[in-house]
């Protein structure tokens, strides 16, 4: 049977339109850590077998990076997914993104069908990983807390925009600009998702690439709740959000200590330090901190 893959260790998820060269060129040669090649909503209906073959070669071309060369196939529940599939495993890249999932069953669809293609193409049967868009339709919303050892599954991520259309909002904003309540509820599901999972959480997308002031705000609040990186739409967003999302020395040492006190005394549940008391939801803060940072 094909194996469930550790989850991914990623800060920044730029997204790269399929059926241009030239973004995506410039989008692997910056500093993103992972490439999301889009067949999906940056890709014209007319455009899309084009664009499918543009990604399989650019792929192709780009082999040393192919670890961070993701594609965004078309949902299941249109007529593209398996051509998507079709021409994008031969390249073999480094993982997919499936958008608009109504729940579980489409990723244990999507296992299947890259099992087959896997092994028609040379590949390791269950090798290439999977980042879920949850809450895009009305039904994942209730299929959030669903995806523990769901195979491939690496991460999580959510989208606002489909989820408009999908319940026949007019917006998803209050007039404030913050996000409404359904989808701060979304926002809050994914998360609590990702955890039941053991899988990271990854914050969507800010549509003002321009404002990167309140993108490092908004992305340093979401790594303060939970999240483990965060979905761009243009280059200049990934230098802030690989900044936000990376810890820095004095959090890097905080953690070190924490987790050295508990190793110090392994007998101990609680552990009093500069004046308060540490348990071990701390430790496991502090250890999961290590490794977002590459220190274990």
């Amino acid at each position: 049977m094909p194996r469930i893959l550790a989850p991914i260790i990623a800060r920044s998820w730029l997204f790269a339109p399929g059926d241009s060269d030239k973004k995506m060129t410039k989008a692997v040669e910056g500093e993103a850590d992972i490439v999301l090649i889009d067949l999906e909503d940056a890709v014209a209906p007319d455009m899309k077998a084009v664009a499918r073959l543009r990604v399989r070669d650019f792929i192709a071309a780009n082999a040393s990076q192919r670890h961070r060369l993701w594609v965004r196939i078309n949902p299941f529940d249109g007529p593209h997914t398996l051509l998507d599939l079709a021409a994008a495993m031969p390249a073999n890249p480094g993982g997919i993104m499936l958008p608009k999932v109504y729940g579980r069953a489409d990723v244990e669809r999507l296992d299947h069908c890259l099992s087959a293609l896997e092994v028609a193409n040379g590949i390791a049967e269950g090798s290439t990983p999977v980042i879920v868009l949850v809450t895009e339709t009305a039904q994942a919303m209730f299929h959030t807390g669903d995806y523990k050892d769901a195979p491939r599954v690496a991460a999580l991520s959510w989208g606002a925009e489909d989820l408009a259309d999908a319940i026949g909002a007019s917006s998803n904003r209050n007039e404030d600009g913050s996000y409404a309540f359904t989808y701060e509820l979304a926002r809050s599901l994914t998360v609590l998702g990702a955890a039941a999972a053991g899988v990271p959480a990854i914050e969507t997308i800010s549509g003002d690439f321009t404002n990167l002031d309140a993108l490092k705000a908004r992305a340093e609040k979401a790594r303060r709740d939970g999240f483990a990186g965060m979905l761009a739409i243009h280059p200049a967003q990934v230098p802030v959000i690989n900044a936000a999302f990376t810890p820095g020395a004095e959090e890097v040492a905080e953690a070190q200590a924490i987790v050295d006190l508990f190793a110090a005394n392994p007998g101990a549940g609680t552990i009093g330090r500069n004046g308060a008391m540490l348990d071990r939801p701390h430790l496991a803060r502090a250890e999961r901190l290590l490794r977002q940072a590459g220190k274990v």
